[in-house]
């Protein structure tokens, strides 16, 4: 390993995952990391653990900086495994080391690991710990995105440690995010806001508020997946701010299965419909799109079309499941439009718009459905109710 340092006595000792390529249902494309720091002062603090499988990359990471044995403190921001699932061997290895994590934190342990983690010492927000030259404060975020989640800063150095907050699953050999292609850096990070941070968003809005308010000045964000942000942290700061509010452009996305042809031929006519009256539009076929592309590409999108064929009554396996997934997500400011296409008796539609508006989402209607093959009539409707989807998305 490169050794890596953020400052002076703050080092990185994390992994790259190069290879994962599926996250608990996230398309990883990209491979992850598993962010670790290490701060030595007169005390000295390692600052989250890392996936189980990595533990032996970890531990060699720390000893070439300092034995294990010389830990005095391990700070559990978050207990979701990726980040804890070392944490038992490290926890051995660094017999005199003191745990320390919120108290739902402690009660996640406990539950994970065992009773053994009866001894984990709590924090709240404004709590300090201080290592002789530098001072640890703690910032408690219930819910951003697990209940035990906390920040960790360092005040002298003016580093916030977020844990999931604000990264991305991104593998790289640097660092930083100065020395990355920043439009691939931008485009893995909205990724992970759209597919765990996005039904968060209020929380999101008002932690930020509270550490303005609290007055913490921040050069660098040091989060536990992806690169770190050290030349402008405002940066990702302000894309959470303005994706949390649900800012969007004059965009469609259509999202649609077929069995036969038909749906997508009508959803060809309501892109026509859309694209006349300039509004951006992107195709998302749900066999030839996976959720997390098709999920992100509806963050900055003000209006979703979605369409499915009717099998046994219902809409489509492929549709289902993506409602499923989206609704749990929970998009904010977005106009909702259902089409299908049915043979002798429908319900996809039907099912689509009740899904829809048990979630709460903005349902325009009437939606529109085509029996069997739609003709010139019927994608001549398609194409007006495109054009009507229009003026709604730029009003």
């Amino acid at each position: 390993m490169v050794n890596v340092t953020l400052k002076e006595g703050v080092n990185w000792v994390g992994v790259v995952d190069w290879n994962i390529r599926d996250f608990h249902g996230y398309v990883t494309s990209r491979g992850t990391t598993y962010n670790s720091y290490l701060i030595t002062d007169q005390k000295t603090a390692l600052i989250d653990t890392v996936k189980h499988t990595f533990a032996n990359e970890l531990i060699e990471h720390i000893t070439k900086l300092v034995s294990l044995d010389k830990i005095d403190y391990i700070i559990v921001n978050h207990v979701e495994m990726d980040h804890s699932s070392s944490l038992p061997t490290i926890a051995k290895l660094a017999k005199n080391a003191k745990i320390i994590a919120s108290q739902r934190g402690k009660e996640a342990l406990i539950e994970h690991y065992g009773t053994e983690f009866n001894k984990v010492e709590t924090v709240k927000t404004g709590d300090e710990l201080k290592l002789g030259a530098k001072t640890l404060r703690f910032v408690e975020a219930p819910m951003l995105h697990w209940p035990d989640s906390m920040f960790t800063y360092i005040v002298e150095d003016k580093i916030l440690m977020p844990n999931d907050a604000f990264g991305q699953h991104l593998a790289s050999s640097c660092r930083f995010d100065d020395e990355v292609d920043e439009h691939v850096l931008m485009e893995e990070a909205a990724i992970y806001y759209a597919n765990i941070l996005m039904p968060l968003a209020p929380l999101i809005t008002r932690k930020i508020q509270e550490i303005v308010q609290m007055g913490i000045p921040i050069e660098m964000i040091a989060p536990s997946h992806g690169v770190i942000w050290r030349k402008d942290p405002t940066k990702i700061i302000n894309a959470y701010l303005n994706w949390s509010a649900g800012k969007s452009k004059q965009k469609a996305v259509i999202v649609y299965d077929t069995m036969w042809g038909s749906t997508d031929k009508m959803a060809k006519a309501m892109a026509e419909g859309l694209i006349s009256q300039d509004i951006e539009v992107k195709f998302m076929k749900l066999r030839a799109s996976n959720f997390t592309e098709t999920v992100t590409e509806i963050l900055d999108a003000k209006a979703v079309l979605v369409g499915s064929p009717t099998l046994n009554n219902q809409m489509f396996t492929t549709i289902g499941a993506f409602l499923t997934y989206i609704t749990g997500l929970k998009p904010k400011g977005k106009l909702w439009s259902f089409f299908g296409s049915y043979g002798w008796g429908g319900g996809a539609v039907r099912g689509m718009v009740e899904m829809a508006k048990k979630a709460g989402f903005a349902v325009v209607e009437p939606s529109l459905e085509v029996k069997y093959v739609p003709d010139a009539e019927d994608l001549k409707r398609c194409f007006e109710v495109g054009q009507q989807l229009a003026v709604k998305i730029k009003a």
